[in-house]
């Protein structure tokens, strides 16, 4: 089976577990910033890994990437455009992170902070599912051009492997911005977790 080409089943599956996480991930935002959150999935697909780096441009981007700890391995990419990030950070911290400069080391916690609930709550929603126990590692942050941060955590493994790329928008006090979460299973864990999934 393609791994671009799932089923009806499976695909209305995979999204309702991660539109589920994403709104847990939207209260536990809603609570560390203090504002009224909301994340829509409006995409999802599974993709070849070899075609994703094509599908995005060099714009600067901000990465987190995190391993997926449990019954279930491989890791979750969460890449923001840098207007997005600056963005969430200037609503998080009250003020926008300088252009051009590095992060702080309070703007890198914060950033790692929100790429933890967002891996956690997708990966609880998962583990829910499954009736397994799912866990993120700590978030690791990169910056560049997004192309190539896909290409650099692609690297890791078979680029062949399935990836499931989520487009997330986000709406903060009526603000909008948005990201792509992808998630990188192992080779033999996607049709198990699809396979769970539609029982």
């Amino acid at each position: 089976m393609p791994h671009h080409n799932l089923h009806d089943g499976e695909l209305k599956a995979l999204t309702q577990v991660c539109n589920t996480g994403m709104q847990h991930a939207a209260i536990a935002l809603s609570q560390l910033m203090g504002k009224s959150v909301s994340i829509q999935v409006p995409r999802l697909q599974v993709l070849e890994g070899s075609a994703l780096p094509h599908l995005l441009d060099s714009h600067e981007a901000t990465a987190l990437q995190l391993q997926i700890l449990g019954n279930v391995r491989g890791s979750i990419l969460i890449l923001l455009l840098q207007e997005n990030a600056r963005h969430i950070l200037e609503l998080l911290l009250g003020e926008l992170p300088k252009e051009g400069a590095p992060l702080s080391e309070m703007e890198r916690a914060t950033l790692m902070e929100v790429g933890n609930i967002l891996a956690s709550a997708c990966l609880n929603a998962l583990g829910s599912s499954l009736k397994m126990t799912l866990l993120p590692s700590v978030p690791a942050l990169s910056t560049g051009p997004g192309s190539e941060i896909l290409v650099r955590a692609l690297d890791r493994g078979d680029g062949d492997n399935a990836v499931v790329m989520m487009d997330a928008m986000f709406t903060v006090s009526d603000s909008l911005c948005g990201g792509s979460i992808f998630l990188m299973p192992a080779p033999a864990s996607l049709a198990a977790l699809l396979g769970a999934l539609e029982q």
